[in-house]
Parts: C-alpha cells; sequence; structure tokens
C-alpha cells in the first residue's frame, strides 16, 4: 500500500496511540503500555510496509454501526432513536466491511463505558485496550475511507449516558426463558453478559471462553474483545495483566492444536 507509513506517522504526530496490523490482528503487544513514539512507529512500518493501521481508543470513543447479513441492522438502529442530538456531527469513516464509525472525544467529567451491543448492530469501542482499524488501511481487498474531514468532537453528556445505561431507555427487550438444555455455545454467549463467576473459578473460565471461541474460528481480535467485554461485567473482575496473560496463553495452545491437525 503506497505511502501508508505517512499516514502511520501523521496518525502519531496528531497524537493518536497507532499500532501496525496484519489485517485487523495487531502485530505487537501493546496492552496498558504507553503509546508508540513517532520514531517507534517509523521504525515499525519499515519492517512491515504494508501493516493497516489502528488507533487506540484512549482519548477517544467509536460508535460502531454495521449491518450484519440476516441480523441486527445497526443503521435502522441508529434511524430509530429519537434523539438525533444524541449524535454530534463529528469525524466519521465507512469501514472495509461497509458499515459507519463514529469517533467521539472522551468527556474529562464523566468516563464512558465500552458497550458491545449498545442497540442491534452497534458497539461502543472505548476500552484503553481496544482500537479501531483506520483509513487507509485494506481488509479482503477492500478500503476503510473517510467520510468526511470533521474534527473530532466531544460527546455529549446525554450519549454518554444513554451508552452507560444497563439498556438503552428506547429499547426494552421481550423477557423469554427457554426450556431447552444448554450447551457448550449456549454458554460462551451467554459469558458475555454474565461474566466469569465468583473469584475461584474466573481464570479457568476465562480460559475456558477464550478457548471455545477460537476453537469456532472466531477472529482473535473479536475473541479478546468479548473477553473485555465479559471481564467487565464480571463482579469482580480479573485486572487486565490476568486476562492478557491468560488470553495469550490460549491463543499459543490454539496455534499448537491448529499445527497439529494440519500436520495430521
Amino acid at each position: 500500500m503506497q505511502n501508508i507509513i505517512n499516514y502511520a506517522i501523521q496518525y502519531s504526530k496528531s497524537g493518536f496511540s497507532v499500532l501496525p496490523m496484519n489485517g485487523k490482528t495487531p502485530l505487537i503487544k501493546f496492552a496498558d503500555q504507553p503509546p508508540l513514539t513517532t520514531d517507534e512507529v517509523k521504525h515499525l512500518w519499515t519492517i512491515h510496509p504494508t501493516a493497516n493501521i489502528a488507533l487506540r481508543t484512549t482519548n477517544f470513543f467509536v460508535v460502531d454501526i454495521d449491518r450484519h447479513p440476516n441480523g441486527a441492522d445497526g443503521f435502522e438502529s441508529i434511524a430509530n432513536v429519537r434523539d438525533k442530538h444524541l449524535f454530534r456531527k463529528t469525524l466519521a469513516q465507512k469501514t472495509a466491511g461497509g458499515g459507519q464509525q463514529l469517533f467521539y472525544l472522551k468527556r474529562d467529567d464523566m468516563a464512558v463505558q465500552q458497550n458491545i451491543g449498545w442497540l442491534p448492530g452497534v458497539d461502543i469501542k472505548a476500552h484503553q485496550n481496544n482500537y479501531v482499524v483506520v483509513a487507509p488501511s485494506i481488509n479482503h481487498g477492500k478500503r476503510y475511507q473517510w467520510l468526511n474531514r470533521e474534527p473530532i468532537v466531544t460527546a455529549s453528556p446525554e450519549l454518554v449516558k444513554a451508552i452507560n445505561a444497563e439498556k438503552y431507555e428506547e429499547y426494552t427487550p421481550e423477557s423469554l426463558k427457554f426450556d431447552g438444555e444448554k450447551n457448550v455455545t449456549t454458554n460462551l454467549f451467554e459469558s458475555i453478559i454474565n461474566g466469569f463467576g465468583i473469584t475461584g473459578g474466573r481464570n479457568n473460565a476465562l480460559a475456558s471462553f477464550i478457548g471455545g471461541l477460537m476453537f469456532r474460528n472466531v477472529d482473535a481480535d473479536i475473541v479478546y474483545q468479548l473477553a473485555l467485554e465479559a471481564n467487565q461485567r464480571t463482579p469482580e473482575s480479573l485486572t487486565e495483566r490476568e486476562l492478557n496473560r491468560t488470553f495469550e496463553s490460549m491463543v499459543k495452545k490454539e496455534v499448537k492444536r491448529r499445527e497439529a491437525n494440519n500436520g495430521a
């Protein structure tokens, strides 16, 4: 990709925490680390000249709108929000998958929580160890593109309050419980909301969660984001260091499992 190193350097000089990516997977360890310096960014893209660019959601967050085949339509969800003033005009991009992302600066007076599934088809990416791939990166032959040249504006208090609410006040799902027997996949989905349980079993539950998703071929970066979300919902959550250590261990195990299967 021509001149992508120049984009990476410019993002860094503009104050963003930049990451080099293989597709949507980071090429370096970054959790709980300080932002790369501009010189470090230049060095990394000299080694990986075609790497995609991601920005860590440290001082900003993203409203991630997507349309899932045969599933939730985030664009429809946003259109159905009655209070249009929640979404101030701001920098926006089109993703490689055809979705859109709205970028907002975090507020100094109130924290914003990461909220996967805030609305059907709409995620809030806000954790300091989360990230978003940005233009002019390419994934599966399709390019990320900025939709405007608006500055990133600070999120309104109303938007932050709506994001932080356990359930968005305009959406009340019907309560429905099924009597059928639950399986491993059911438990994986429910762990995202219920967390990893009591203190004594959290690490094992986390490892099972990560391993179960990877066994089902969920991309590693998505597994990590889901693990962060589930950990945040755990009453006494694991430290980020513990989570990262378990995640790295399970990735290594999954790589070995796949290598063994390929060699069989």
